[in-house]
């Protein structure tokens, strides 16, 4: 069906979309809110299951209600399936 509306994959089966800039820079679009945050890990929650990053001195640089712009050393970027 996307292929003859030709929208993206992500809108139509409401996944994130995530966008990283080596290690310093993350932004998520399309998640359903933030469960935590600290300096060294943040969690989101995504229509299925959860997105976890780790790493060291992160600042929430943006947040929006579907969207969030991350900036610190990332060392991993995990889904959680629930």
């Amino acid at each position: 069906m996307n292929k003859n509306l030709e929208l993206p994959q992500d809108v139509m089966m409401d996944l994130p979309r995530i966008t990283m800039i080596g290690q310093i820079h993350i932004y998520v679009e399309n998640h359903r809110g933030l469960l935590t945050f600290s300096d060294k890990e943040l969690r989101l929650l995504l229509k299925q299951g959860q997105l976890l990053i780790k790493g060291k001195g992160f600042v929430i640089k943006t947040i929006l209600p579907e969207e969030i712009l991350l900036e610190g050393k990332i060392d991993q970027v995990l889904y959680i399936n629930e």
